[in-house]
């Protein structure tokens, strides 16, 4: 079973390098040549006999007469370097103490770290034999440790989170989490679960999760100084969707415990603005539900009055997402944030229009878009913005209430709901709505398949610039 405190953390990074640490030479196509003939006529033969040509991620072992390694070379090839290509270094190296014995950048040596320790994941809480690498690399002077550490921390909680299986991440379990998480960095937290919702006026959650055994709750952390700029952050909480009465093939189901990854997502940002200390009012909205079947589910057809006071019909079960984000937002808005965020595993079309590797994002804000781009590309974490085209609202409208959850047509799926998710959010809020797939389909260098945070980095990095200390 998942336990916060005891989750995955970071283990292969240190400040200080040891004795017999091994040097890791970084080496391009374009200068092979050159640092050839500064070697030795035996270590020139090697490079030689291994047909060594410097591409991105290949990695040649020099040996000591005594069989240890006394030395890696590493392809970067030509062009530029990311921390995937470094995570590809570290996963092709035996366990050992390494540094890189290249100048890099403080920009390098930040991906460097970030990359070596991504290569180190591995979600094993259910196997009895853990195959853990122990490859850890001495950073480099100008590499800002502690930050690279809170980052990778993050992303592992990401992960962890998305990974583990709804009969240990419900709603009830996923609760216990932020209540740990809150009490770490002595942050506040409400939890308002079952019957209270509707007391409250969160119908909209209280219906797509009165079905589960565990009920439905709204999770809300508040964390900084009270007059410090207010950013929030609101995730989708589904534990996990059958699709409810619309229910799902079971091939669709395989991989739903990870429709929590908004949540994932939120909680891993969270983590690191806490752990760095920005000067922000943090809050964290997440409602948490299981979207089930049971004689009490809620049905295609039926009407919902939400937090807002719209009216919406349900015109299929399967959009549930939208229906518990749209009572966090409504709520959210009342506090008149500086920036509001959210993150959901939110529709097929996104990925259909992106593929499974860049989440989209929605924003009306130029200027707000503008940056998340920007820093995405500095931090190679891949985002792209998708339009809020107006016109197609039309296709949510319903002739028996305010609005419907689906839209009319399959066209522009992940538009019209960042559309319907708009009309919940305060006027004049800068608002971005990230749809991420949460999930990596296939493994490669420090992206294994499973769980994945998508966008956080970059999303981070603005927000440190914005408001960091």
């Amino acid at each position: 079973m998942f336990n916060f405190d005891n989750h995955k953390r970071v283990t292969s990074l240190s400040s200080c390098k040891v004795d017999g640490s091994v040097p890791i030479i970084l080496v391009s196509s374009a200068e092979l040549d050159g640092w050839k003939e500064e070697l030795s006529a035996s270590d020139q033969s090697w490079i030689d006999a291994h047909d060594f040509k410097a591409t991105k991620g290949r990695v040649l072992i020099f040996g000591s007469d005594g069989g240890k390694a006394r030395m890696v070379a590493a392809g970067i090839g030509d062009g530029e370097i990311t921390p995937w290509d470094f995570a590809k270094i570290s996963m092709s190296l035996p366990d050992g103490n390494y540094h890189f014995d290249t100048d890099l950048s403080a920009e390098d040596a930040n991906s460097a770290a970030f990359g070596w320790a991504m290569a180190h994941y591995a979600f094993d809480y259910y196997q009895k034999e853990k195959k853990e690498k122990k490859a850890e690399l001495a950073v480099s002077e100008n590499c800002n440790l502690p930050l690279v550490m809170s980052i990778a921390n993050g992303t592992y909680l990401t992960r962890d989170l998305v990974n583990t299986p709804t009969c240990d991440m419900g709603p009830t379990e996923l609760a216990a989490v932020c209540e740990k998480l809150a009490a770490k960095h002595e942050a506040e937290i409400e939890i308002t679960v079952g019957n209270e919702l509707l007391k409250k006026g969160y119908e909209t959650i209280h219906t797509v999760g009165r079905a589960a055994e565990k009920e439905p709750r709204l999770i809300d952390i508040t964390w900084g100084n009270s007059d410090a700029p207010k950013v929030t952050l609101v995730g989708k909480g589904v534990c996990f969707d059958t699709g409810g009465l619309d229910i799902k093939p079971s091939s669709a189901m395989l991989t739903m415990k990870k429709d929590m990854g908004g949540a994932a997502h939120v909680l891993g940002l969270g983590q690191m603005i806490m752990e760095n200390k920005l000067d922000i009012r943090l809050r964290i909205l997440i409602p948490a539900v299981e979207n089930n079947i049971a004689g009490n589910a809620f049905r295609p057809g039926d009407i919902i009055k939400s937090y807002h006071g719209t009216t919406i019909e349900v015109g299929n079960t399967d959009a549930e997402g939208r229906l518990v984000l749209c009572d966090a937002l409504a709520m959210a808005s009342e506090e008149d944030p500086d920036i509001m965020l959210d993150f959901a595993t939110l529709t097929g079309a996104a990925r259909v229009a992106m593929g499974a590797d860049v989440p989209p994002f929605f924003t009306d804000d130029d200027d707000l878009a503008h940056e998340f781009m920007t820093h995405s590309d500095a931090e190679h974490d891949p985002l792209w913005p998708l339009p809020l085209y107006k016109p197609y609202k039309k296709l949510i409208s319903s002739t028996v209430a305010d609005l419907n959850n689906v839209a009319s047509t399959g066209f522009g799926g992940a538009i019209t709901a960042a559309l319907f998710l708009q009309h919940f959010v305060g006027k004049d809020i800068p608002w971005a709505h990230f749809d991420v797939y949460a999930w990596n389909s296939g493994s490669s260098a420090g992206r294994p398949k499973g769980g994945e945070a998508m966008g956080l980095r970059a999303v981070y990095a603005y927000l440190a610039d914005k408001y960091g200390s």
